[in-house]
């Protein structure tokens, strides 16, 4: 038995953090207690998050940017005040950084204005100053990766169906990491001159691999392409400065990040939102309005179509003030950089535990070194979903499936895996917890 989880008590003090989350309070399953480890699908919300949504409701609810009356410019306020703390966030600036329902919605919305400004431009209509970087041509190519998200796939395999773009990808190695150096589906052969857009995962949400953006943008960049970044799994987990990165753009979820569903945030270089179409058109996304024609207001109000999310985007700005405060008990780092470190010790801890047992293999990098909190693995002779049943008995609640990454599993050639995903209420006891519940479905499932 490793002795680890006696260092981790020094880094997030869990249990104080735990009781700012009423729901870890319950039990599961006849009496077992809650232990959560499926944040990278949707994390827990703290009281703070839940006190700013419901008290935007109780204190000035109304529909932001539109009514003059008292509620409706508190209300606007509130949502703005929101927009400046996230941007600050994430070393932005406010007027770059857009509202959506969820990151699926923020990639569509610059999938959209691929597949939009194109078919605008093949009947000669108007686009904003700009917009040709945007329009597509048959053998344009667009470049993921094989350890996308579907959600970060999907929409490019839509885009290239409308315009007759070509979609290639990168591959991923054995350690589970991208092999950018590979002679035929490396970095040199699969982006070119052809390459309009490169869009990739900052971390996987199967594998836990960080990717090594700057090099890959960089790539993309020097023949012109724009570059997406999928950070659902790396803004709610690490410190994220989007004006070092050297993307273009970067979506994430609320709900990932201790926020409310519902939420969703598209940052994007400012210019080329301005040259960008919109996604969704109707109300509060206007400029001028005529029966015949309509032009559209400047971003990012553009790509908020219709009566916001207010509410949530509070909720949000609260869950981002709830990571800043975070502090690590020896004082030494605060906001996101003790979340990072807690959930670097605290992964490092579960693969020493899961490959301590026999028949357990972990799906990706075996160590903690570019490497965010999911911990993805297959236990022989046993289903993941059996697994996963097993150990929602003992209440121990994880992910099994592909995880939305059917090609990933394909290429390490698995129907499915059994996820962890760690965060800021978990610590190492709920990693004993988790071994402890595999080997009881092993004991189970008599393949021990």
């Amino acid at each position: 038995m490793t002795t680890m989880s006696s260092q981790l008590n020094g880094l997030l003090d869990v249990e104080t953090v735990s009781k700012d989350f009423p729901i870890l309070a319950r039990t599961v399953r006849g009496g077992n207690k809650l232990v959560y480890l499926d944040s990278g699908a949707t994390s827990q919300k703290p009281n703070q998050v839940l006190d700013a949504e419901r008290g935007f409701y109780t204190r000035c609810n109304a529909a932001v940017h539109r009514g003059a009356h008292l509620l409706a410019e508190e209300a606007t306020d509130a949502y703005e005040s929101a927009r400046l703390t996230i941007a600050h966030f994430l070393g932005a600036v406010p007027r770059e950084l857009v509202f959506t329902k969820n990151a699926t919605e923020a990639i569509n919305l610059v999938a959209y204005a691929f597949s939009n400004a194109t078919a605008k431009s093949a009947h000669g209509r108007a686009l904003p100053d700009g917009a040709d970087r945007f329009i597509l041509a048959p053998g344009d190519e667009i470049v993921v990766t094989q350890m996308e998200h579907h959600a970060n796939l999907v929409p490019w395999q839509e885009v290239c169906d409308k315009t007759g773009a070509v979609l290639r990808w990168l591959t991923v190695n054995d350690e589970g990491r991208l092999d950018l150096d590979d002679p035929e589906h490396g970095l040199e052969s699969v982006i070119t001159e052809r390459t309009r857009v490169v869009a990739l995962t900052h971390q996987s949400n199967v594998l836990g691999t960080i990717t090594p953006v700057e090099r890959i943008a960089q790539a993309a960049h020097a023949v012109g392409a724009i570059v997406v970044l999928d950070s659902c799994q790396s803004v709610p987990h690490m410190p994220v400065d989007v004006s070092s990165l050297g993307v273009d753009f970067v979506a994430f979820s609320g709900h990932k990040m201790l926020g409310p569903s519902g939420i969703g945030v598209l940052w994007g270089r400012y210019e080329l939102l301005e040259s960008m179409p919109p996604f969704l058109s109707g109300g509060s996304m206007i400029e001028t309005v005529h029966i015949d024609s309509s032009t559209f207001a400047a971003p990012p109000q553009r790509f908020e179509a219709g009566v916001p999310m207010a509410a949530q985007a509070i909720g949000l700005g609260a869950a981002v003030d709830y990571l800043n405060a975070l502090r690590s008990v020896d004082g030494s780092k605060h906001g996101m950089a003790a979340v990072s470190a807690h959930e670097h010790a605290l992964t490092t801890y579960a693969l020493e535990r899961l490959t301590e047992i026999q028949g357990v293999r972990v799906i990706g990098p075996q160590e903690a070194h570019d490497r965010g909190s999911a911990v993805s693995f297959v236990v022989d002779g046993i289903h993941a979903h059996d697994v996963g049943q097993v150990l929602d008995e003992m209440g121990v609640e994880v992910r099994v499936g592909h995880h939305c990454a059917w090609p990933l599993h394909r290429r390490f050639g698995v129907a499915a895996t059994t996820r962890a995903t760690f965060y800021v209420y978990n610590g190492p006891s709920d990693v004993d917890a988790l071994a402890e519940a595999i080997v009881a479905a092993q004991k189970f499932f008599k393949v021990i």
